[in-house]
């Protein structure tokens, strides 16, 4: 791998905005040898191995995109983190891009790439995304749980052919990205379902067995937002079977009226305390080392609560 992966230059991004320590390389795929941008930031000096945070964007974003990055690099500045932001081929409406093997090595290749150049504590690589972002976070998590110590994904994507539904459905333009990326609609061909299914991390989670990994949704995503709360539901409930957990699944009746109505039951909503937290926690249960928490709120995401998260994590 060592010798697969190399930085081209370190550019200064103050045309972005962004603080000089955050800088731009580039970075050899292992897979396919074509050069892979990134953000990356590291502490000037420590004492000792140093956490890794790996930020993903969003479904529409690049490396480039705005928002998460300054958050997540104020974070890492104070706790004196590393951090990477991968491009894993930009938008999700091409063939590469859209959880593809080639997409997933390179967050792999960049996270190789941040161990060759700082001293990283492996037993603390963190991985965070929003959206398109908590779609690929759960992919990683299933398809590399070894990497991580804790995974944050928010208001992702779990099963692509039926948010393809969902979308063309609700009259959203995605289900032709999904297209894009795949080849055709589901049921086009046995090759366009096997693509669905190999980006779709409901294929992969059931590996990230003992993987501490925390879901979140906001209750009025799929009506004020893009992606239905029964996309982060299904995702629970196959952690809680990995987990020996199945008690804790919700059943197809709850998982369809919570959906539908934007409301929780009674008997399921949240009693505890609330955290210092961007959103109100309406809903949270717990199957083993995985947690979700539906919170009032929408399509969005909350990076420090996230991230707060993350800290409490080790391998």
């Amino acid at each position: 791998m060592k010798n697969l992966i190399f930085c081209c230059a370190f550019v200064s991004l103050s045309s972005f905005g962004l603080a000089q320590e955050l800088e731009e390389v580039s970075i050899l795929s292992s897979m396919d040898k074509t050069p892979q941008p990134s953000f990356a930031y590291a502490p000037d000096s420590t004492e000792k191995p140093i956490p890794l945070l790996v930020v993903l964007h969003t479904w529409s974003g690049d490396y480039k995109q705005k928002g998460h990055i300054e958050v997540a690099l104020k974070e890492c500045r104070e706790r004196k983190w590393a951090l990477i932001h991968p491009n894993f081929r930009g938008p999700n409406w091409t063939p590469e891009a859209l959880g593809s093997p080639l997409a997933v090595q390179d967050i792999v290749d960049a996270i190789e790439w941040m161990k060759q150049q700082h001293s990283i504590d492996t037993d603390r690589i963190y991985l965070t995304g929003v959206s398109g972002g908590g779609h690929m976070s759960m992919q990683m998590a299933g398809k590399h749980p070894e990497i991580w110590a804790g995974v944050s994904a928010w208001v992702g994507i779990s099963d692509v052919a039926a948010w393809h539904s969902e979308t063309k459905s609700a009259g959203r333009n995605y289900f032709k990205n999904v297209e894009k990326a795949v080849g055709g609609a589901p049921g086009t061909s046995q090759q366009v379902d096997e693509q669905l299914k190999e980006r779709s991390p409901l294929t992969w989670l059931a590996r990230a067995r003992s993987l501490p990994i925390d879901l979140n949704a906001g209750i009025h995503d799929g009506h004020t937002g893009s992606v239905p709360i029964s996309q982060t539901f299904h995702a629970f409930n196959v952690l809680a079977d990995a987990n020996d957990q199945r008690p804790e699944k919700f059943s197809k009746s709850q998982i369809e009226t919570m959906t539908k109505t934007q409301e929780i039951p009674q008997d399921l909503q949240f009693t505890g305390r609330q955290e210092d937290r961007k959103h109100d926690i309406l809903l949270r249960r717990q199957a083993g080392p995985v947690r979700i928490t539906i919170f009032e709120g929408g399509h969005e995401g909350d990076l420090p609560t996230a991230i707060q998260w993350l800290s409490m994590q080790s391998r």
